[in-house]
């Protein structure tokens, strides 16, 4: 069997439908539709049945699951290896970040790496969601929570400063009345953060006025006047406007987490973002400075 047809196979079982499984994959949908009919033809029994759910595997499908679930590990892991021995400085180096971090934080070490390896393309990959890199959905990635996957390389990057901001109005609105100001939060999946308990502690009578899970959009309805935000200290201060409100202490740093699968480790192009981050990023960041 063909490890383009598996791959499909797999695609169908994760998204449930061929529609969904030609999105994932960047393919039209009958192409995904001719593959799992050609799959079956050459097993001569049908792997899939429609239920009000989606597809769902038959007990033949079901038996063969594992055995392309160890295909797909094997070849994933061949193109790190691969990806990993690669000696030139050029081709696309994908990063993972949230998008205020690359924005505010990471733009420099961009600018730096372009200048010395122009051959090298860095692509960011800007989500909260946290990317497999066993299955190189990203080369790299920087977050604020540890990876616990198996075969990542990683280290603390950095400590990242935050604090209470808002707009002129609001700063005076705070020193008025601080039960009347609303929040801007986390939302609900990210209530666990340390900055959204510490800003609940601070205004508790106060109403939640907006929730995102960017920290981007937060800062611009902060901007905009409709609350108070605790935000990334570099990327509050880098938007004219917002203003830190200091009379309550400051929230909690977080530290941010670099990591990349250990098959990668040779790659000359990540070994070279990785450097020029280093030197560039203060061990704390507060604010925009930079080091070196």
């Amino acid at each position: 069997m063909e490890w383009s047809d598996i791959r499909i196979f797999l695609a169908v079982v994760r998204g449930k439908s061929l529609g969904e499984a030609a999105r994932s994959l960047g393919v039209s949908h009958p192409t995904v539709g001719r593959r799992i009919k050609a799959l079956e033809d050459e097993a001569e029994q049908p792997l899939f049945r429609r239920t009000k759910d989606g597809l769902v595997l038959t007990d033949a499908g079901d038996a063969v699951l594992s055995l392309a679930e160890s295909m797909e590990e094997s070849a994933l892991s061949m193109e790190r290896r691969l990806a990993g021995n690669h000696e030139r400085l050029e081709g696309i180096l994908r990063i993972s970040s949230a998008d205020w971090f690359a924005a505010y934080v990471l733009a420099p070490v961009f600018v730096e790496l372009g200048r010395l390896h122009p051959a090298v393309v860095p692509e960011v990959i800007a989500s909260y969601r946290l990317l497999d890199l066993s299955r190189r959905e990203a080369d790299v990635a920087f977050r604020i929570v540890p990876f616990s996957e198996p075969d990542i390389v990683q280290r603390r990057l950095m400590t990242m400063s935050y604090g209470l901001y808002g707009s002129v109005e609001t700063v005076r609105a705070v020193n008025d009345d601080r039960q009347s100001v609303r929040l801007i939060l986390m939302n609900s999946a990210q209530s666990h953060f340390p900055d959204v308990t510490w800003l609940l502690d601070r205004f508790p009578q106060s109403k939640r006025a907006f929730t995102s899970t960017s920290r981007s959009v937060q800062a611009q309805m902060c901007l905009r006047g409709h609350g108070v935000a605790v935000l990334p200290r570099p990327l509050a201060e880098g938007i004219e406007g917002l203003h830190r409100i200091d009379l309550l202490g400051d929230p909690p740093s977080r530290d941010v987490w670099v990591g990349y699968h250990q098959d990668l480790r040779h790659m000359d192009r990540l070994r070279a973002l990785l450097d020029i981050a280093e030197r560039l990023l203060p061990l704390r960041c507060v604010g925009v400075s930079r080091r070196g």
